[in-house]
């Protein structure tokens, strides 16, 4: 039974500062999946090439391989609620220039690409930001479920947003997708400056330092709790998370579709998600152990997707891979976010964005170049393979004797919610 906010399901939004969040993300992230799915069908409509849209991707996301770890850093240093401030009127800036571009009928595929590349270098320093900003809303006792419901949020805007998006391309035409996109960043903009400051459970800021990029490195290359969650995300990030690349070209070849099948199978995985995000969020299970078991799950429900026979089966196989890809995101997230100490926890979630987002430049190309080279299905037979690896990693350090459970350490220099025992 999924019980009422201040406990199980929805807990996290019983804080009034997360569910202000909560609320303009859900305007704000539906417009992001419209912007996603208008891209996507924008370059393939200009290229036919399934290459091409890896590269765009791989654009898109190299400035976060290449920068997240210094975002990372002035995560730690900044006020990270008027950081994101910042980063989110950037990236609503982005969206109006590509909406207009795309309207006017001026857009050509170099400046998709620089827009592109532009979007990853903010992303680079937003992406950590929202991440470790979760916990500051929360603590710790309700970081796992806020964790669940960001991600519940995401895959719910993902079944909504690429069905708009597919009406608006049909009707109205593509430059839509992007301009209704920069409206929704509003939303969450009124929202983080209607925030009660005193109520926020903020870290102390790192001072200025050299080399505070190879500390976080380090402190992860010695905390197994963090880097074998860390590898198993970035293997997984790479290849089985290239949603924008293999479902524009399953829709069109292997189904005969247009945008609208596109936009069936990404609603698809939201749906799924939104049923898995809604098991999950009652949960409390982290660690290693509980995400090698994602992982298996994920790879089973990769290997559906690829061996459907039919539009309706695919639809109802996606469905399932999206419910197994919110479970192991949630659990890698919320067991990285409570195995980092206060300190490092910027530079932490900006490794989680390098693994997760920033593995697309490597990813995208290579899953784009397969999808054409043998069949769309093969791209996701790829992601299911890259997820039984990481199962076996993950199976690996447990063998080892990595801590196998989610519980965090004793944390240092952390406030905990008043009425609540350290986790």
């Amino acid at each position: 039974m999924i019980r009422l906010a201040g406990s199980g399901t929805f807990a996290a939004l019983g804080t009034p500062n997360y569910r202000r969040y909560f609320t303009g993300q859900a305007i704000s992230l539906m417009g992001t999946w419209m912007q996603t799915v208008g891209q996507a069908w924008l370059v393939l409509q200009m290229t036919g090439s399934g290459t091409a849209l890896g590269l765009i991707m791989a654009a898109q996301f190299l400035p976060v391989l290449a920068l997240a770890p210094y975002g990372g850093v002035l995560v730690d240093r900044a006020d990270k609620r008027k950081l994101l401030i910042g980063t989110q009127t950037a990236l609503g800036l982005l969206a109006l220039a590509l909406g207009l571009l795309t309207a006017g009928g001026l857009v050509e595929l170099w400046m998709v690409v620089i827009l592109a590349v532009l979007l990853g270098v903010v992303n680079a320093v937003d992406t950590p930001g929202r991440q470790a900003f979760a916990l500051e809303m929360v603590g710790r006792e309700q970081i796992r479920n806020a964790v669940t419901l960001n991600s519940l949020l995401v895959n719910g805007a993902r079944a909504a947003g690429p069905a708009v998006a597919g009406i608006l391309i049909a009707t109205v035409g593509l430059g839509a997708c992007f301009l209704v996109n920069a409206v929704t960043y509003v939303a969450v903009l009124a929202a983080l400056g209607g925030m009660d400051r005193g109520a926020l459970l903020p870290s102390t800021p790192a001072l200025r330092a050299r080399g505070q990029v190879r500390e976080g490195l380090r402190y992860v290359r010695n905390t197994g709790g963090l880097l074998v969650p860390l590898l198993m995300v970035g293997l997984i990030g790479t290849l089985a998370f290239e949603f924008s690349v293999v479902l524009p070209v399953l829709a069109q070849r292997t189904f005969d579709g247009g945008a609208g099948t596109y936009a069936l199978l990404t609603s698809a995985i939201g749906a799924g998600a939104i049923v898995g995000g809604l098991v999950t969020a009652g949960r409390r299970g982290t660690g290693v152990r509980a995400l090698t078991r994602a992982a298996l799950a994920f790879a089973v429900a990769l290997g559906m997707a690829a061996a459907a026979p039919t539009l309706p089966i695919a639809v109802a196989a996606l469905m399932v891979v999206g419910a197994a890809s919110i479970t192991f995101l949630a659990t890698g997230n919320s067991t990285i976010q409570l195995t980092a100490e206060p300190a490092y926890r910027g530079r932490v979630m900006a490794l989680w964005a390098v693994a997760f987002l920033g593995s697309t430049p490597i990813g995208a190309p290579i899953v784009g170049m397969v999808a054409d080279a043998l069949t769309p299905r093969s791209g996701l037979a790829l992601g299911a393979i890259a997820c039984l690896a990481a199962a076996g990693i993950g199976a690996v350090a447990l063998a080892k004797g990595v801590r196998a459970d989610g519980d965090p350490p004793a944390t240092r220099g952390e406030t905990v919610p008043a009425g609540s025992a350290p986790a």
